[in-house]
């Protein structure tokens, strides 16, 4: 079942049913009508749709016991709830939410339950935790990890020079969430939007990045690394803009009275963002790097992952979209094909870890025409 069917799910839930022709996947989502369109839409004969709410505990759990696992494409402030009711119902999960809590604290009762929940498994975080597992497997001993990552239009767009491709409320938590980072072995808090560097990457030109809160999961993995952090990669003076909006309240959940109707600047500006940024001519891309730095054979040695993935214009499946629901769709495959039998909470990076699975995920990833680069320098 793929729950929460909007830009990302629903390429997930059509990916699935195309690599597993006899499996059946069905699209849920709150919105009924969103569901049966996008079920319409995929057009073929395993996939069905039903109305599902996360909010109604009790009929979730006895959806869910129809099915093997479950994909999530919920909000933010859904996912750990989605994740306990699959853990209760005993059934494991591919999760992408970017939920506030840590999903590390459900260990313990997912391996009671006999469930796998692969938490944080899009993107970045996702693709780039598992790229920092391989890369730190290799490695003797690792001194850093950096992680850059954004979702840009191919040319800037005024006034952001940005075009939103994901869910706009969980922009806005990347842009107001204090990231956690490493500085000399100990975790610390920066306030996102800050930090901000230049970078050159190839094949797209100049870059700034910041600070945002996306190691997750690798603060618990990857103890060990003196110096970690993640930047957001968007296109100059992008950040400046975004911070003025932020200090200026309307990002705020504060709500505020205007002609005697009560509003949330936070959803208001959400809904704004969403329309004014939102523009299906635009085709974008996403940049990713990982750099790990450590020693390998007594020697200090530097190891680069690259990515640079566009939109499919042909199919009108966005980068963001193909970077994001596909490496969900590879991993819940593992998991139905019995490729990935570990029960629990298994972080991304642990995929990165092992040779056979990080072969076959990186597989799956090239069969969709997303190539990763590796350079290792000493």
């Amino acid at each position: 079942m793929v729950m929460g069917c909007g830009n990302i799910g629903s390429v997930a839930a059509e990916d699935l049913a195309n690599s597993m022709s006899s499996t059946e996947v069905v699209v849920a989502d709150m919105n009924e009508v969103r569901a049966k369109l996008v079920a319409k839409k995929i057009g073929m004969s395993n996939v069905s749709w039903i109305q599902s709410d996360v909010a109604k505990r009790d009929e979730l759990m006895d959806t869910l016991k129809e099915f093997d696992i479950t994909m999530g494409f919920l909000p933010g402030n859904l996912g750990y709830r989605l994740a306990e009711t699959c853990i209760n119902a005993h059934k494991d999960l591919v999760d992408v939410s970017y939920m506030s809590e840590n999903p590390m604290r459900l260990n313990e009762a997912a391996v009671h339950a006999g469930s796998t929940l692969v938490p944080d498994c899009g993107l970045a975080p996702g693709i780039s935790n598992v790229l920092v597992g391989n890369s730190v497997s290799t490695l003797d001993n690792v001194k850093s990890v950096h992680i850059m990552v954004g979702g840009l239009p191919e040319k800037p767009i005024p006034p952001l020079g940005y075009v939103i491709t994901w869910s706009p409320e969980s922009l806005i938590d990347e842009y107001t969430r204090k990231a956690e980072i490493v500085r000399k072995g100990q975790t610390v808090e920066v306030e996102a939007l800050s930090g901000v560097q230049e970078v050159e990457f190839p094949g797209v030109g100049k870059l700034e990045a910041f600070y945002t809160d996306g190691l997750r999961t690798l603060l618990h993995t990857m103890k060990h690394v003196e110096d970690m952090w993640e930047k957001t990669l968007r296109y100059p003076g992008h950040a400046e803009k975004v911070k003025l909006l932020r200090t200026l309240g309307f990002f705020s959940e504060s709500r505020v009275n205007v002609e005697g109707v009560h509003i949330q600047p936070r959803k208001l500006t959400a809904k704004i963002l969403e329309r004014r940024l939102s523009d299906r001519r635009q085709r974008d891309i996403v940049a990713l790097r990982i750099e790990t730095r450590g020693t390998k054979d007594k020697k200090r040695t530097t190891q680069v992952y690259d990515l640079l993935d566009f939109c499919d214009k042909r199919r009108g499946v966005t980068a963001m979209a193909r970077t994001t629901a596909y490496p969900a769709s590879i991993v819940a495959q593992l998991i139905l094909n019995k490729h990935l039998k570990e029960k629990g909470v298994v972080p991304p990076e642990k995929i990165g870890m092992d040779n056979k699975l990080f072969r076959l995920f990186s597989e799956g990833l090239k069969s969709h025409g997303i190539n990763i680069n590796e350079e290792t320098a000493a």
